[in-house]
């Protein structure tokens, strides 16, 4: 079920989750503490993290325990395969990191556990801003569809 999205008095948004039945502030910020930078935890993601695909992007994840409570940590990568030059891989960086932060509550309004991920930009081709946009919507809405999958199972075993 979709969470619905509230516009609150003191003019901040918020979502109200049928899953936890409570309300959850809107924060569109990418700090610190959520980036994805310990080499460890990339390596963990590279050998046992599962995918989500909605082309062109791939999204890698795995169940953590974070040390700063936070229930995403994000990383994001071009491949130098597809942009040669630095200037490249890195506009198409700052627009998955953009995205991301603007999109994040629909991961953290629907994840009860901690999750460390990366986003890939998987192509040659070169996307405007809104379709990468839009993109990233459907694969986070996949990974989340991807979760409920996993855990109804779960729950029936």
């Amino acid at each position: 079920m979709n969470p619905i999205l509230v516009f609150d008095i003191y003019k901040k948004y918020c979502i109200f989750t049928q899953k936890t039945n409570s309300f959850f502030e809107m924060t569109f910020t990418y700090p610190k503490s959520e980036r994805l930078k310990s080499k460890n935890t990339i390596d963990l993601l590279f050998s046992n993290g599962k995918s989500v695909s909605k082309y062109p992007l791939r999204l890698v994840f795995v169940p953590t325990q974070n040390q700063d409570n936070q229930p995403i940590i994000m990383g994001v990568s071009v491949s130098k395969r597809y942009f040669k030059k630095a200037v490249d891989r890195n506009y198409f960086k700052r627009i998955l990191r953009e995205t991301y932060r603007k999109n994040k509550s629909i991961l953290t309004a629907n994840c009860s556990k901690q999750y460390s991920m990366m986003l890939f930009y998987q192509t040659k081709d070169r996307y405007t801003y809104s379709e990468i946009e839009i993109k990233t919507q459907q694969i986070f809405e996949k990974f989340i569809q991807n979760l409920n999958e996993h855990t109804d199972i779960a729950h029936t075993i």
